[in-house]
């Protein structure tokens, strides 16, 4: 009788055998390490930094692993057994879940003074602007081996204050700047129109929003007017809308005709473009207890994301835009040598993004926090995920999503940073190679 073979062990059900990553440590896998650092006592002052970096590190806010599908979700909702808000949801889950792999992949240093404004392309997934405290420009595609096209400014007083790209000629953006202009000019530093021009030195303009549909280009300027032009260059009117400057002006995505304008004044408020008559006639006047640095529509236009100078994120609906939908508490206080910080949407998921920059007058704050970017749930205000990458630990003033939605844009100072997850940072590397 032939001998019978010893069964191989098999795993218990649900349990799951998961392969031993190859990538980076993630902070719960640090946690040993901090620990035994953090008790063998007395050591030298490099030691105990590295070990409250790794502490620190571990206290981060990773996103938990999910057990649902994407494919399953879908073939729940073709059959009719799930939502489309359910189906959204679980979408969401599973980007957040992919943020844990997230990295600087790409990064610039062009400019001689900080970056002050940033613009993703609207039709190229790998190419952003991003303007200068000097007025200089810098169009990137980071996706080809090619330099970046660099546009000079005309150094102190030329910071660029507002960007965008124009929807009708990509090889087009409209700037704002303390140069005291609003203008249209295209990737070879051609100025093809100015829109507005300020007679004194003690005018300038702070913030720019174009509607491609409508062609109306909206901009205010530091003593608080706001001028609306359609993009042939007429005004339609320029009428003194806040006591202070006008630090952000935002046109809602699906009706153009609304009109959001936030000021250091700590006011935001909300205007119909076709009713407007008068300072005082504004829909909606939302009172803030520090100045504000910005207020963005979301991309369904139906919430409006506004962010204060000191240690306030506010969320506002559009069932009651007088009253916040959520209050966000997180340290991104005004520094005058510092760009705003400023909170954004993601195009394609209801998450807020914004840098972190630790307050220790805050009771909040903790030793050695770290100056992260922080992804917040749109509905709830709920930390979901902070990014961190131990080579570039500055403070980001400026976060945004491309309008694909996988690959984000920060500016740190004299940097810009692009992240992007691990898999697709290899697969970039091979395409440009």
């Amino acid at each position: 009788m032939p001998p019978r073979k010893r069964p191989e062990a098999q795993p218990s059900p649900g349990e799951a055998v998961r392969p031993q990553s190859r990538g980076r440590r993630s902070p719960p896998e640090l946690e040993p390490e901090a620990k035994k650092l953090c008790a063998r006592g007395a050591v030298s002052s490099r030691k105990c930094e590295s070990c409250s970096v790794l502490a620190e590190l571990c206290s981060l806010q990773i996103p938990p692993r999910t057990s649902g599908s994407i494919i399953r979700d879908l073939y729940q909702h073709k059959l009719g057994k799930a939502t489309w808000a359910s189906l959204q949801q679980g979408l969401q889950k599973s980007f957040v879940h992919s943020l844990a792999s997230y990295r600087v992949f790409q990064k610039a240093a062009p400019f001689d003074r900080r970056t002050t404004s940033l613009e993703w392309h609207p039709t190229h997934p790998t190419t952003v602007a991003v303007g200068s405290k000097g007025g200089d420009i810098m169009i990137w595609n980071f996706g080809i081996k090619d330099k970046p096209i660099f546009l000079k400014g005309i150094g102190a007083g030329g910071s660029i204050t507002g960007l965008k790209f124009n929807h009708h000629n990509t090889n087009q953006f409209f700037t704002s700047s303390m140069e005291g202009t609003t203008k249209l000019q295209d990737i070879k530093g051609k100025v093809l129109r100015v829109y507005t021009s300020a007679m004194s030195c003690k005018v300038w303009y702070c913030s720019l929003d174009v509607s491609a549909k409508s062609k109306v280009l909206v901009t205010g300027d530091n003593l608080g007017h706001v001028v609306v032009m359609n993009t042939n260059g007429k005004e339609l009117w320029n009428l003194r809308m806040h006591k202070k400057k006008v630090a952000h002006v935002a046109l809602n995505p699906c009706c153009d005709w609304l009109l959001a304008t936030a000021s250091i004044d700590q006011t935001v408020k909300i205007w119909d473009l076709r009713q407007i008559k008068g300072k005082d006639s504004f829909l909606y006047s939302l009172p803030h207890r520090h100045p504000v640095n910005a207020a963005y529509f979301s991309p369904d236009g139906a919430r409006l994301l506004t962010t204060d100078q000191n240690n306030e994120i506010r969320v506002y609906s559009a069932s009651q835009w007088d009253l916040p939908l959520s209050l966000i508490s997180h340290p991104h206080r005004h520094f005058q040598h510092l760009t705003p910080i400023k909170a954004t949407w993601h195009p394609r998921h209801n998450l807020i993004v914004v840098g972190r920059y630790p307050d220790p007058h805050l009771k909040s704050c903790v030793p050695y926090e770290l100056r992260t970017v922080d992804m917040f749930d749109g509905s709830s205000g709920k930390m979901m995920c902070q990014l961190y990458d131990p080579g570039y630990s500055g403070i980001t003033s400026l976060n945004e999503f491309n309008p694909m939605g996988d690959t984000l844009a920060s500016s740190m100072g004299y940097h810009v940073l692009i992240w992007s997850q691990e898999e697709a940072e290899s697969h970039q590397d091979h395409e440009r190679e």
